[in-house]
Order: structure tokens, then C-alpha cells, then sequence
């Protein structure tokens, strides 16, 4: 019988696969800025943020956990375009890489200034202006 896989040729388990490609991730790209577009925002009780960057050409499942996500001080929304510093990791359950959101910046207008414009159309939704 003819043997399929090539003799010599290393053969790996899924797990240790995902394990190999997250340890060079996290060396490569322990620290890195990425521009982007969010979509897909969602906030889970855990208070977490997952969402996606994305542009014209690729999007980059993100998450931002909970301690990182209270000191914002923007509510981030689908749409906003904004520069995210973080380290890429992999989700060993799905395979798939994300970035590890550490810091977030609204692209264009400041934070101060973006969270100022949020609270005052809450206000005025609530018609404490009228």
C-alpha cells in the first residue's frame, strides 16, 4: 500500500499548531498601532468590548477587556473610525487571531472633545436643553 504522507514530514495536532502560531504572534507583534473602522461592536454584561476593525481590504476581530474598557473616555460606535494600540493574539477555541486592544483613539476629534459631543446629544435626547 502506498503510504500518502511523505515519510520525514512532521505532522502536527491542531492545538499545537494554534499554540506554535500564537507564541510567534506575540513575539512579532507584542506592541502595534492598526487604523481602522469599527464594526460589529458588542458589550456583553462582562463589560468587555469585542468588536472588529476593518477597511477597504481586511477586518481584525478586536477585543478590549473590561479594566482597559471602563477608563475610555468615548463611547466607541459602530462606524468611528479610530487608531487602536494593542498586541495580537490567537483564540485558540475558533483559531483565530485578534488584537488585544490596550489603548483607543478616536481618529480626527480628541477623546475630551468626542466625549463631550456624546453627553451633550444623551442631554439633548433627553430634552434637558429644550
Amino acid at each position: 500500500m502506498k503510504q500518502l504522507v511523505p515519510e520525514g514530514v512532521q505532522i502536527f495536532r491542531v492545538g499545537v499548531l494554534t499554540d506554535m502560531v500564537a507564541a510567534v504572534l506575540g513575539e512579532c507583534f507584542d506592541s502595534v498601532w492598526v487604523e481602522g473602522e469599527i464594526s460589529n461592536l458588542a458589550r456583553p454584561a462582562s463589560q468587555h468590548i469585542y468588536f472588529s476593525l476593518k477597511d477597504g481590504e481586511a477586518t481584525l476581530k478586536a477585543v478590549m477587556y473590561r479594566g482597559i474598557a471602563l477608563r475610555l473616555r468615548f463611547d466607541p460606535l459602530d462606524g468611528m473610525s479610530v487608531i487602536a494600540r494593542g498586541r495580537l493574539s490567537v483564540y485558540k477555541p475558533r483559531g483565530e487571531y485578534q488584537l488585544l486592544v490596550e489603548e483607543l483613539i478616536p481618529k480626527g476629534i480628541g477623546a475630551a472633545e468626542l466625549a463631550l459631543r456624546q453627553l451633550k446629544e444623551r442631554l439633548l435626547a433627553k430634552g434637558y436643553f429644550s
